[in-house]
């Protein structure tokens, strides 16, 4: 970290607090806009930490007298929690707390679209405590149906698709040695169709893609009594999400798809309706894909992928 950068634009802001030639509402407002800084392009960890503490100073400032910008402070500040580097649940739920008392001021005082995109933040943090307690899935899936009342295909469509994604990705992991399995994976396939119905590729591309890769994974794990016509409508979705996704322009969200349309294809037949003929061709065609994402991964430098990606080779050699 560069101290000298990170020390002086702290030091700005609390000698701008010290300022009697300020008003507090301005001194409130140097504080958010020094702490969303920090937040937008952290360099280190200790950025983010930064933001915490200038977001507590402009909340400690706003008292009950600026009740908005407390709310926006907070929430500021539960953004600043969730995205520091560390598996803290401690930290989660702080944002969590953060995001509650937040919305009940923000439900009186601020925009729907204010008040939506904070319960769409208390969503995402309630999905991230969800692994130690189920019911936080519930919850969270609650408040992203909550923030789809304002944020409409038509309004807000990058949005609308993030949240819809949010949601499918929730029913996922809710379903995991469920007996509701069926249902909730279901339930997240449909969350993906519905949204896709108003996502297109011309319009909104990064969207489209997004959902269509993630639609793809949920078919090719959907309990089905027709796995192989899963896999090929699977196949079909990462051929979607490839025509946005490319080497060039986004060479890890390509490396993850063609990896995904890989472990579509060595579980499909070459030719559905003549199954017992086998899979050699997808085979082939799926070595081929891990291999061109093994080497972007390795790149990269995302380490985890790669060896996932490498084990799986490995075993495909010993078939």
């Amino acid at each position: 970290m560069n101290n000298s950068i990170t020390d002086s634009a702290v030091k700005a802001a609390m000698e701008a607090i010290a300022s009697t030639s300020a008003t507090a509402q301005e001194k409130i407002e140097m504080l958010i806009e020094v702490a969303q800084g920090f937040v937008k392009k952290p360099k280190t960890a200790q950025d983010l930490y930064n933001a915490v503490f200038l977001y507590d100073e402009a909340v400690s400032l706003c008292g009950d007298d600026y009740p908005l910008y407390q709310a926006r402070a907070k929430i500021g500040k539960g953004g600043a929690l969730q995205a520091i580097p560390e598996e803290n649940v401690e930290l989660l739920l702080e944002a969590q707390s953060l995001y509650q008392q937040a919305l009940l001021l923000l439900q009186e005082l601020a925009s729907p679209e204010d008040t939506a995109e904070a319960r769409m933040n208390l969503g995402l943090v309630l999905q991230s405590l969800a692994s130690s307690n189920m019911a936080r899935m519930t919850d969270s899936i609650q408040a992203y149906q909550e923030a789809l009342q304002v944020f409409t295909w038509e309004k807000y469509p990058q949005e609308y698709a993030i949240l819809h994604n949010n949601i499918a990705i929730a029913y996922l992991s809710m379903s995991t040695g469920s007996q509701q399995q069926y249902l909730f994976e279901g339930l997240a396939v449909q969350s993906f169709e519905v949204a896709l119905k108003r996502i297109n590729l011309r319009e909104h591309p990064r969207e489209y893609a997004m959902l269509q890769n993630n639609l793809g994974n949920a078919l090719q794990y959907l309990p089905s009594s027709h796995p192989f016509e899963n896999n090929s409508r699977a196949v079909i979705a990462y051929d979607e999400a490839l025509k946005v996704r490319n080497l060039r322009d986004t060479p890890i969200e390509y490396a993850n798809t063609i990896a995904n349309k890989a472990n579509a294809l060595i579980n499909l037949p070459d030719k559905l309706r003549r199954p017992e003929a086998g899979n050699q061709q997808n085979l082939l065609k799926a070595r081929d894909y891990y291999q061109e994402a093994l080497e972007i991964f390795t790149k990269n430098g995302q380490i985890s992928q790669a060896q996932a990606v490498s084990q799986v080779l490995e075993e495909l050699g010993n078939w």
